[in-house]
């Protein structure tokens, strides 16, 4: 049943993995992780952890799971990042493995709201995306080309997509 979310899914933490090692692979300083862009949450490591306790509190929510990262306030780097989202990835593998009942309600906002389980797959989906794009801004104003995070690039690096010839 759940078959149909995978490349969405996969999609989505495949580009913010690759997000992640692009900006390791860069070498940025301190000063230009902590570049805010106009309209941006914050600077690339602020938005980059943004993403993946977000996405981290998503799943956790949906899987009955723990990741205690999520709600950590110390401060981290890349490499850890990079750790913390492989770790909401299989997360989100074992999510997808089961049915999900869309229509179950989750409690959220310490009691004071209730959310179906579907909006968090919607939400993971499209919070990261928007976040995503706001750090590929920062890297553009700073003179550098962020990466390919579409699907069509995740379709050629995963061989779901091929040449006919």
């Amino acid at each position: 049943m759940n078959e149909i979310l995978l490349d969405a899914v996969r999609h989505n933490n495949w580009a913010t993995k690759r997000l992640v090692r692009f900006c390791q692979d860069q070498d940025l300083s301190a000063e230009q992780l902590q570049v805010r862009g106009v309209g941006t949450f914050g600077g690339i490591l602020a938005t980059l952890r943004h993403i993946i306790t977000s996405d981290g509190s998503y799943v956790r929510r949906l899987g009955d799971a723990e990741l205690g990262w999520v709600d950590s306030d110390e401060d981290t780097d890349l490499r850890e990042l990079l750790v913390w989202a492989s770790e909401a990835e299989q997360l989100w593998e074992q999510v997808l493995a089961k049915p999900i009942d869309v229509e179950r309600v989750v409690i959220v906002d310490n009691g004071a709201h209730e959310v179906r389980a579907g909006i968090f797959v919607a939400q993971a989906l499209n919070h990261a995306n928007h976040h995503r794009e706001q750090v590929c801004a920062i890297l553009t104003g700073l003179g550098i080309q962020p990466p390919d995070l579409q699907a069509w690039e995740y379709a050629w690096d995963t061989g779901r997509i091929w040449d006919r010839g």
